[in-house]
């Protein structure tokens, strides 16, 4: 079944000609993805080993069976504070079965299609998360660039802040030069040579000066971390107890939530770069996959890298099979060249981690929503500030309810309930609201437009203003609806009680009901108490029905209405007026 599913329509047509620029796709990407997968993984706080065998195994079974055609997947910067929190707090062997279990909530968010809901997930919220992990990011590689080496790592950004005014004095000239030759080279090369990439030719550069003119004076991957084994990990299944789930639940949670979110984000990316379109639910199945099998080989999670995505595209590639190749480039390298990865500078890996942050900050998006200075600008800056100085965790959450409640707030100041009347200076004397004053309405029939959703943020001032302005009691209460998009339940409540209130007296007329509405007042009998009888199609049916419940001859301060006869106060002459009949809508 996912043999049909990896490869339905996913290859049609496929040619030589499509596999030549797959190859030269996947062995850029893939020479790419090498000192990233090791920078992301040492910033993890794991060996860099692991973050190749992520961008091998998770690589392949993303591009297999992900939504994507042209997505390329493996460990991301996004990750880095999240795993880095586990890995201090947990332990890599429970980030590992964190890992694992965020791939199973990956891979039933796709098998019960909640793709789509990721797309409701404001975009103040993800630009303010995805701007503080980038500061997060690029915080934690200045001790590298600068080679404080004995400097503690925290889990809070300020406690990291603290550390490295503690250290500065400590700066290790020859770990600041690799760096900024590193740095130098990173920001020339895609301006002199834009189809080399950038991070290698900066990598082998500064490793190869480093490694000549000073090899003791800087650490490296290897003194820090060891040697880099020539080979992919044993197959171990983790040791998986009902203490250990409960424990990771809710890590398990962030890491599968993060991943949806970054995976999907660069799907879209490559749907705009490539006019296609991806499959969410189905690249969720992918990345659930691809999360429950690299745990078992020591990777670490993985998902959409929109930055080497963009890439694969840019160079060609034209199917998934780019991708393969790619994780099957890094594997190669991994087999025939990790003794030589051991003697690169942390140094040298700084300046490639602080440009992905740089590149990853949002920050032109950032400025244009604060700039608004509207509630979305609120929630950019709380999601932002909580996910620097806080976590993740509880900035998604905070952002969430703030949005959530916002948007409430919002909502319901678009609800607005008004007094209406023919207006005779109007083609066919449209029901308007400016013309009913205190001197001119009518005491028996009372309208109201209602424009609108009708939901729990709105009912209830939807309900004082009804029953604020009818404490004269008219005969009959007729309320267009036909602007109300929306009703919830709390919503029916209150036409409920201004029905069961009002009926006392005189009758309830509805007209211009939408079907979202009308069905919740059927589903919950509303409908059948005001009486199938008082619903109309227009208002001018309503009107005619109302003027049929009502006495013409004592009807006082409706100076423009549809009576043949209306007696009309005016100042404290009473006089009859003949008045042409109406036609209403």
């Amino acid at each position: 079944m996912l043999q049909k599913w990896a490869f339905s329509g996913r290859f049609k047509g496929y040619s030589f000609q499509s596999f030549q620029k797959d190859l030269i796709s996947g062995v850029v990407v893939g020479i790419i993805a090498i000192p990233l997968g090791m920078a992301f993984a040492i910033a993890s706080g794991v060996k860099p080993e692991y973050g190749i065998y992520t961008t091998i195994i998770a690589g392949i079974l993303i591009s297999l069976f992900g939504g994507s055609k042209f997505q390329i997947g493996g460990p991301t910067g996004a990750f880095i504070p999240i795993l880095f929190g586990i890995v201090a707090t947990y332990g890599f062997e429970n980030l590992l079965i964190a890992g694992f279990m965020a791939g199973i909530i990956l891979f039933l968010m796709g098998i019960f299609k909640l793709g789509s809901l990721i797309k409701f997930i404001p975009r103040p919220v993800t630009i303010g998360f995805t701007s503080g992990i980038a500061i997060i990011i690029f915080v934690g590689q200045v001790p590298n660039f600068l080679g404080l080496d004995q400097i503690e790592k925290h889990e809070l950004f300020l406690d990291n802040m603290r550390e490295i005014v503690l250290h500065i004095s400590e700066i290790n000239i020859y770990s600041l030069l690799t760096a900024s030759i590193c740095l130098i080279i990173l920001l020339l090369t895609p301006k002199f040579f834009p189809k080399v990439p950038g991070s290698l030719i900066a990598l082998l550069i500064s490793t190869g000066i480093a490694t000549i003119f000073y090899p003791t004076q800087v650490a490296t991957i290897g003194s820090t971390f060891g040697d880099i084994p020539s080979k992919l990990p044993n197959f171990q299944f983790p040791d998986i107890t009902f203490e250990r789930i409960k424990q990771l639940i809710q890590p398990a949670f962030v890491i599968a939530m993060l991943g949806a979110i970054e995976s999907l984000l660069s799907a879209v990316v490559a749907d705009g770069m490539t006019n296609s379109k991806h499959n969410s639910n189905r690249e969720l199945v992918g990345q659930g996959l691809a999360n429950m099998v690299t745990p078992l080989f020591g990777g670490i999670p993985a998902t959409g890298a929109i930055a080497r995505t963009a890439t694969n595209i840019k160079t060609g590639a034209v199917s998934p099979f780019s991708g393969v190749i790619h994780g099957v480039v890094v594997l190669l390298v991994l087999l025939l060249f990790a003794p030589y990865a051991s003697k690169i500078p942390l140094a040298s890996m700084a300046p490639i981690i602080m440009l992905v942050a740089w590149n990853m900050s949002e920050r032109r998006v950032f400025y244009h929503v604060l700039k608004t200075k509207t509630e979305d600008s609120l929630v950019l800056v709380v999601t932002f500030l909580l996910t620097v100085f806080m976590n993740l965790t509880v900035a998604v959450e905070v952002g969430l309810i703030l949005a959530v409640v916002l948007f409430t707030k919002r909502m319901s100041d678009i609800i607005v309930t008004e007094k209406a009347l023919p207006n005779p200076e109007t083609k066919h004397e449209k029901m308007d609201t400016h013309i009913v004053t205190d001197s001119h309405d009518c005491p028996q029939i009372s309208i109201y437009n209602v424009e609108g959703p009708l939901f729990f943020g709105a009912a209830q001032a939807f309900e004082q203003q009804i029953m604020k302005s009818i404490n004269y009691r008219p005969k009959v209460l007729l309320l267009r609806l036909s602007r109300v998009p929306f009703m919830d339940t709390t919503g029916e409540a209150r036409l409920a009680s201004i029905f069961k209130d009002f009926s006392k007296h005189g009758i309830v007329l509805i007209s211009g009901i939408k079907p979202q509405p009308k069905s919740v007042l059927q589903k919950t009998g509303l409908y059948e108490l005001i009486g199938e009888e008082n619903f109309f199609e227009h208002t001018g049916d309503a009107i005619d029905y109302a003027l049929s419940q009502v006495n013409r001859h004592k009807c006082l301060g409706c100076r423009h209405f549809a009576f043949k006869e209306c007696q009309v106060l005016s100042g404290v002459e009473k006089k009859v007026v003949k008045k042409r009949s109406v036609s209403l809508s």
